[in-house]
Order: C-alpha cells, then sequence, then structure tokens
C-alpha cells in the first residue's frame, strides 16, 4: 500500500492505538519517524521505542510503546492530542520568532529544521526556525 504522507499515518497509528488501549503500535520506519518517536519519548509521551528488522530484506519497522498513567481500570494515556500542520499539499513554514506554543506550553511542537528534527522550544533557544511537522499535546 502507497502512503502519500508518512507523517501523518504514524500519528493516525498512534492516535488509534490510543485510543483503542493498546500498549504498543508498529508501523514502517524512517529516518524522520524514528526521529519523531525520539522527540516523543524525551519529552515523556512514550514509554519507548524500537527500530528492527522487517520480514522482507532491507525492511524497518518502528515499534513505540505507549504511555499510560494509573492503574488498569482508571489508567489513562499520557498522550492526549496529535495533530498534523504541515502536509505535502500545504507545506507551514515559521520564522524563529513565530514559533508556536502549544497549549501554553504544556504541549509540544516538533518542526523540521536545518539543524535536525526538534522541539519548538529547543528552536528558539538555537535561533532557527523551519517547518511545522505536527503539534502534541
Amino acid at each position: 500500500m502507497s502512503v502519500n504522507d508518512p507523517i501523518a499515518d504514524m500519528l493516525t497509528r498512534i492516535r488509534n492505538a490510543v485510543h483503542s488501549g493498546h500498549a504498543q503500535v508498529a508501523m514502517p520506519g524512517s529516518k524522520i519517524k524514528l526521529e519523531i518517536a525520539r522527540i516523543l519519548k524525551d519529552e515523556g509521551f512514550l514509554e519507548g521505542l524500537e527500530l528492527a528488522d522487517g520480514e522482507r530484506a532491507g525492511e524497518k519497522v518502528l515499534r513505540l510503546k505507549i504511555k499510560y498513567v494509573g492503574e488498569r481500570r482508571e489508567r489513562k494515556p499520557v498522550l492526549a492530542g496529535l495533530e498534523r500542520v504541515s502536509t505535502p499539499g500545504r507545506r507551514i513554514y515559521t520564522g524563529k520568532q513565530n514559533i508556536p506554543w502549544v497549549l501554553s506550553g504544556l504541549g509540544i511542537a516538533i518542526l523540521s529544521t536545518p539543524k535536525g528534527v526538534m522541539t519548538g522550544s529547543r528552536a528558539r533557544q538555537l535561533g532557527v526556525g523551519g517547518e511545522i511537522l505536527c503539534k502534541v499535546w
């Protein structure tokens, strides 16, 4: 199956897994997806990640372990929402002074900058702008 927007596919898979209460989710792996997953793990939205070899030669599978809080019956996901901002049909770029705040700092914006994929707060510290990939809260 051909996917036109692999980042939106990744976010949708994570969103669906969170809503249905799954402990982990698997998807085809790539460098940009791995960087986004690392940011989500570093910011405390995911419990773990693993990049493994797939069934076919050269294929990579990215497995994400979703983080929950609370006991079995009352457990709630740490990840409340994911939103794709820039799409292949409509790219959204921002300068260093206009990087958006997500829920007044409770969430994060993930940007693709000339210095790599990073959070909005890290991009503000480095003084770089870039393409706003998604918002997470």
